[in-house]
């Protein structure tokens, strides 16, 4: 496993550790943002704010209907959906009958599913050997790998030689969405029952502690909390077993890391934000079956990431490109226009010039590697795909082994499930990055040209995002004050920079002196970014309403 040598020069290290500010600390120049008047509330969530403290839900039939299932999967991603699979698969081969329930977030899916993405073949072929009599999406096999350094104005090429990690011979260049939404129509068929639109809001106990289900989110909540006439319980779903597979930094995976300290004996989790677009290019500049990765610029030698663009044959001449880095110093920087920054580079740009941008998406996934996979199992339940982080960083690769996880999962499972013997019983490090505004130099990002490069709301735009406006913020801050007293005084609110969808603002103040967050969460991409990156660790992302966030097509 590579190990890149900026996360571990004694620089950084020693960085690392002076850097570090007590949890109270509040340095003197916070009093320039500070507002006069009392912290205005922005978090109205229920997870902050117990309804069974507040009066207006005094009355209010709390029941939940709930379901029994053999298992149940959160997440409806390539890791949840193979899992799905392969425990029908066994069920049909072994002529059992097992109920099997998978919950996604997203209102269809494959919605909110976004990679680059270059696949790995290995693990979808085990899972599916006669794919291409079922028409799975698979139409572009690589044909030309090339991999270069970038300066500002020049591209170094680099050699990818036969053996190495990088060489991408024998895999497909695929829309991962509707790959994701193919597989969703083979689970149904097997008989696995589906529910998009739900999102997973509560991991449910037994008294014993063990995993006892899940519980999808309540909705019919206005934005200040309080109930609608329309307000409806989420459902429980209670199962033998739980496949927790929501992706990078599932806001459930992180509680039962806590829970059940299932991070005790691995390394710390490294992240990354992938930034991408989907392109419709000039046919003259288009090679159907080209690979092209660099690193190196815009980002400097301290910042590990790099970029993407892949050629599509999707019957149109189609590219993704992107952009991936998250472990940044600086607060100045915007990731987003690093990346609209990028498309500009000399060996870049002639690509897209006469082309047209048709998508936009972002992402976190996983960097640690190996040594950063937790515990997987404990009383209940397990963890797959990329919310353990099943990604090969080297390969630049984790949907195999998402795959493969989800399908060895699922075997173990259906052993244990048919057994005649079955006893059954009833954090992250890149936010430490960040240096003081005082001790970094504001980023001048050039004007967006609106050919090449963009502002970020027309890009939001184009990712469909849409939530039911009249809920609370799924945003939540655990202290309220703490954005504008600690985040902007000490870091110059770089929530309002690291976040690729517009979600965070600082406004003035609508009497006296200093600012205020806004949070637009009806922009929220569902990135995790947030909750990653905040230097204070003091935003939670939980699931909004069922239904809402991005709109990716095959992304």
């Amino acid at each position: 496993m590579l190990v890149p040598l900026a996360k571990l020069s004694c620089l950084a290290y020693q960085c690392f550790h002076a850097l570090k500010i007590k949890k109270n600390y509040l340095p003197l120049c916070a009093t320039r943002w500070s507002s006069t008047s009392t912290v205005p509330r922005i978090t109205t969530h229920y997870t902050i704010y117990p309804r069974d403290k507040d009066k207006r839900w005094e009355g209010v039939n709390m029941e939940r209907f709930a379901e029994e299932a053999d298992v149940v999967i959160v997440g409806a991603g390539p890791a949840g959906l193979s899992a799905a699979v392969r425990l029908k698969q066994l069920a049909v081969a072994h002529e059992k009958d097992i109920r099997v329930c998978l919950v996604e977030k997203a209102a269809q899916i494959g919605a909110h599913t976004l990679s680059g993405a270059c696949l790995d073949p290995g693990a979808f072929k085990e899972l599916f050997p006669d794919w291409k009599e079922k028409g799975a999406p698979l139409n572009t096999p690589v044909t030309e790998d090339r991999f270069g350094i970038l300066t500002e104005k020049y591209r170094i090429p680099v050699p990818i030689l036969p053996g190495l990690p990088m060489n991408n011979h024998g895999n497909y260049i695929v829309r991962l969405g509707h790959l994701v939404s193919w597989m969703g129509e083979q689970a149904e068929a097997l008989g696995v029952e589906v529910y998009p639109g739900y999102a997973a809001a509560e991991v449910l106990f037994h008294d014993d502690g063990s995993v006892k289900g899940i519980a999808t989110n309540d909705v019919g909540i206005q934005k200040d909390g309080a109930p609608k006439a329309t307000f409806e319980r989420g459902l429980e779903l209670h199962a033998k077993v739980t496949i927790f597979a929501e992706g990078c930094h599932g806001h459930l995976a992180k509680q039962l890391y806590k829970k059940f300290d299932l991070r005790a004996n691995c390394e710390p989790q490294t992240y990354g934000i992938g930034l991408k677009e989907l392109w419709v290019i000039d046919e003259k500049n288009w090679k159907p079956g080209r690979v092209d990765h660099t690193v190196g610029w815009p980002l400097d030698r301290h910042t590990y990431g790099g970029s993407f663009l892949y050629h599509l044959n999707e019957g149109e001449p189609l590219v993704a490109l992107g952009l991936v880095g998250l472990d940044y110093q600086n607060p100045y920087l915007s990731p987003f226009r690093e990346f609209q920054r990028w498309k500009h580079h000399p060996s870049i740009r002639p690509t897209l010039e006469g082309g047209k941008r048709i998508a936009y998406g972002a992402r976190a996934l996983n960097e640690g590697g190996f040594q950063s996979i937790p515990k997987l199992t404990f009383p209940g339940g397990l963890l797959i795909g990329c919310s353990p982080g099943f990604m090969n960083v080297p390969k630049i690769k984790g949907t195999h082994t998402a795959m493969k996880s989800g399908i060895l999962a699922a075997e173990s499972i259906f052993n244990q499930l048919t057994s005649e013997n079955l006893q059954s019983k009833t954090i992250g490090s890149d936010f430490e990055r960040l240096k003081p505004a005082k001790d970094c130099t504001p980023i001048e990002y050039p004007k967006p040209d609106g050919q090449i490069s963009f502002d970020l709301l027309s890009s939001v735009a184009l990712s469909g995002t849409n939530h039911e406006h009249d809920q609370p913020a799924h945003l939540t801050l655990r202290d309220d004050s703490i954005p504008v007293n600690r985040n902007l005084s000490i870091y110059d609110g770089p929530e309002q920079r690291f976040c690729p969808a517009g979600v965070y603002e600082f406004v003035p103040v609508e009497q006296g002196d200093g600012f205020r967050l806004q949070i637009n969460a009806q922009n929220c991409v569902h990135c995790k970014t947030c909750d990653i990156k905040d230097p204070s660790q003091n935003i939670n992302w939980v699931v909004p309403e069922g239904g809402g966030g991005p709109a990716y097509n095959g992304m």
